[in-house]
C-alpha cells in the first residue's frame, strides 16, 4: 500500500485514508478486510458521514480518546486515527472492543503511528 492507493473515501470536509508504514504495511486495512460485510458498512457509513458532514456528534460513534487520538466505533470494532493538515483523517490501528476501556497497547501503537506519520511527511516535504 501506497500513498496513491491509501484513500478510504473522501468528501465535502475531509479525505479519510489508512495509514501504512515504511513498507506499505496498513494492520487497519488488513483488520478491514477480514470483517464481514456488515461490519465493513458500519465502518464505512461512519468514515462517509465524518467526511461528507465533519463531525459525528454521536460519541458512541466517534470519540477524543486523547493524546491526538480519536476512534471510530463501529460495534464491535474500533479504528483509531487522528487528524492531519490538509484535512486528512489518517485510520492508524483497528482492533475488536473486548472491554469499555481503550487498550494501552493499542493506543501506544497509533500514538506512534501518528508520529511516525509526521516524520515522514516532514522529511520528504510532502503530504503521504
Amino acid at each position: 500500500m501506497g500513498k496513491e492507493n491509501c484513500l478510504i473515501y473522501e468528501g465535502a470536509f475531509y479525505r479519510i485514508e489508512w495509514y501504512f508504514d515504511e513498507d506499505g504495511y496498513s494492520q487497519a486495512y488488513e483488520y478491514f478486510l477480514h470483517t464481514s460485510d456488515a461490519q465493513k458498512r458500519k465502518f464505512l457509513i461512519l468514515v462517509k458521514k465524518m467526511a461528507d458532514f465533519g463531525m459525528i456528534f454521536d460519541k458512541t460513534k466517534f470519540r477524543f480518546e486523547g493524546d491526538g487520538i480519536y476512534a471510530f466505533k463501529p460495534q464491535p470494532d474500533r479504528y483509531l486515527c487522528f487528524f492531519f493538515v490538509g484535512k486528512k483523517i489518517i485510520v492508524t490501528n483497528a482492533y475488536r472492543k473486548k472491554s469499555d476501556k481503550l487498550p494501552p497497547r493499542e493506543k501506544a501503537t497509533a500514538v506512534q503511528n501518528m508520529a511516525s506519520y509526521k516524520q515522514r511527511t516532514q522529511k520528504k516535504g510532502i503530504e503521504l
